[in-house]
């Protein structure tokens, strides 16, 4: 992938950080171009996102910012270096680019935090509900559902199997008592719930009582990506029908991070959503 055709989204959040690592150390601009070999205006649309940076000049500015081995591996990881190739590409003639930028900073984070009040997550879905769900969606090409239920299978063996994340899932009460794909389907469903709900592992799950108003009720769906070497790093994705938009802005990430932590506070604990989840699938 070259410099130039890394998604924005990514160039941005690259971008932001090197500039923060520049103003930390005193360096102007045209310090910085002075160490790329360039003017400082290449530096700016570099910081800006207008353009996106080599390999070796992205490993030049970071030493010169003295950025740690961990921050080195996230920043290069989404500038689409260092990586191996995502498993994504074998879909690349059906997701759309901006699914495929999703799934791109669902790799390289350390911390995905997901509310969805009216449908379970992608990443806890099962077989037979995530083909049910991808054949009624308005965003999903027709004829490419059982593609796109492949697509969600392959998520959760890479995410959840992978480890070294921290899974946080909201999930609206709704969603467990809306039939998609049927009876058995939902049963299905709700008994994966109560698996991952009552299992030591990267997922905490928690429900979000249908009988009481909160913070997220009439909102879509959320998730938040956090990258733990570099805090100040992150991008919210907002998710619509017309496929949903991304937020790298420093205020955009703060007051949706505290958002999210007033939509947990309501939630039943993990320990009470996985009782209620032991008690629907138990039927």
């Amino acid at each position: 992938m070259g410099a130039s055709a890394v998604p924005a989204v990514r160039r941005r959040l690259v971008g932001a950080a090197l500039r923060r690592y520049r103003e930390a150390r005193g360096f102007s601009l045209q310090d910085a171009g002075r160490m790329l070999g360039c003017d400082k205006s290449k530096v700016s649309r570099i910081e800006t996102g207008e353009r996106g940076i080599r390999e070796h000049d992205l490993e030049d500015l970071l030493a010169e910012y003295g950025a740690g081995d961990g921050e080195r591996a996230v920043l290069l990881a989404l500038a689409g270096r260092r990586a191996p190739r995502g498993w994504w590409d074998a879909y690349a003639g059906v997701l759309p680019p901006a699914v495929v930028d999703y799934l791109a900073l669902e790799a390289a984070a350390s911390q995905v935090l997901v509310y969805e009040g009216e449908r379970v997550p992608a990443l806890l879905r099962s077989g037979g509900y995530a083909m049910a769900l991808a054949g009624r969606d308005p965003a999903v090409p027709a004829g490419t559902a059982r593609v796109t239920a492949e697509v969600t299978a392959q998520r959760q063996r890479t995410v959840l199997q992978a480890g070294g994340k921290e899974l946080v899932m909201l999930i609206g009460e709704a969603a467990l008592r809306r039939r998609v794909g049927g009876a058995q389907v939902m049963r299905g469903q709700i008994g994966r719930l109560a698996r991952l709900s009552g299992q030591d592992g990267p997922v905490t799950v928690q429900v979000l009582p249908a009988a009481r108003a909160h913070p997220g009720a009439g909102s879509g769906p959320l998730t938040i990506f956090r990258f733990a070497p570099v805090p100040a790093l992150g991008v919210v994705h907002l998710d619509s029908l017309a496929g949903g938009i991304f937020l790298d802005g420093q205020d955009d990430l703060a007051g949706h991070t505290a958002a999210f932590a007033r939509l947990r506070a309501c939630a039943r604990s993990p320990e009470d959503s996985a009782r209620l989840l032991s008690r629907l699938a138990a039927g």
